[in-house]
């Protein structure tokens, strides 16, 4: 088996069909780990022939993903996001590799395209973003961090030719719910690392980070996509901050 593809899912209905059908003919096995779905998830992947399904309760993004990686039996493995699609440079290039009898690298970062309004965002620090996302099998995983996992590995990292298509949110209703899930649990991964918030932090970090996001790193250049980025990215600020603010005065009590 030369490529296990793994993604980890929460009633993604919207859009896990478009991504299965994808990378369907490029996987040996597609590995799911989803985090005990309430829409027709499970019901979309298990219409693929190569998904295997776990059903698990969600313990974190990192230990998550790691269970994903537990499953995978392929000698390489690709792992997206169920909004993450790889383009065609990219599956030809991952071809290319997984076949070659002395692949330069055994760890690939590649670079995103996070699209938002139907357009590719270049800046606000959404734009030039690369992770590792292809590996082989064995020679990495993710930190145990509840959210913004790291990928951890001890081999020199080489470039995937081509992107990954990151489909970011579908209407603001949608932002705004990922935003609050995520926020909670940043907060959380900020308390446990000794860090606290006050008035200060809640009032100035998210007029700070849309003055960084739209001005500093020309979110303006993007329009108003920019704009709602720099302001929802704001907005994430204050939540992340004033959820940290309350665990702090609820540990006190």
């Amino acid at each position: 088996m030369k490529l296990s593809v793994a993604i980890i899912t929460f009633n993604e209905e919207r859009i896990i069909g478009k991504t299965l059908s994808a990378i369907h003919s490029l996987a040996d096995e597609i590995v799911i780990v989803d985090s005990n779905s309430t829409d027709r998830t499970e019901e979309i992947c298990r219409s693929f022939s190569k998904v295997k399904f776990i059903s698990q309760k969600f313990p974190g993004f990192g230990q998550q993903k790691n269970s994903a990686l537990n499953h995978c039996q392929g000698e390489w493995i690709l792992f997206l996001d169920s909004d993450e699609i790889p383009d065609e440079t990219a599956k030809n290039d991952i071809q290319k590799i997984i076949y070659s009898e002395k692949p330069y690298f055994n760890v690939y970062d590649i670079e995103f395209k996070n699209i938002f309004l139907g357009q590719a965002l270049k800046y606000g620090g959404w734009g030039n973003v690369k992770r590792e996302r292809f590996f082989k099998n064995g020679f990495g995983k993710y930190s145990e961090d509840i959210v913004h996992e790291a990928f951890i590995t001890d081999s020199p990292v080489g470039k995937l030719a081509g992107f990954i298509n990151h489909y970011t949110y579908k209407d603001i209703f949608h932002h705004i719910e990922k935003s609050n899930k995520y926020t909670s649990m940043m907060a959380e991964k900020m308390y446990q690392k000794g860090k606290k918030s006050g008035a200060l932090q809640v009032v100035f970090k998210p007029f700070y980070q849309f003055l960084k996001s739209y001005f500093a790193m020309r979110g303006f250049l993007d329009g108003f996509a920019g704009f709602y980025m720099a302001i929802t990215s704001s907005f994430y600020t204050f939540l992340k901050y004033q959820k940290l603010h309350e665990i702090y005065l609820s540990k006190r009590k």
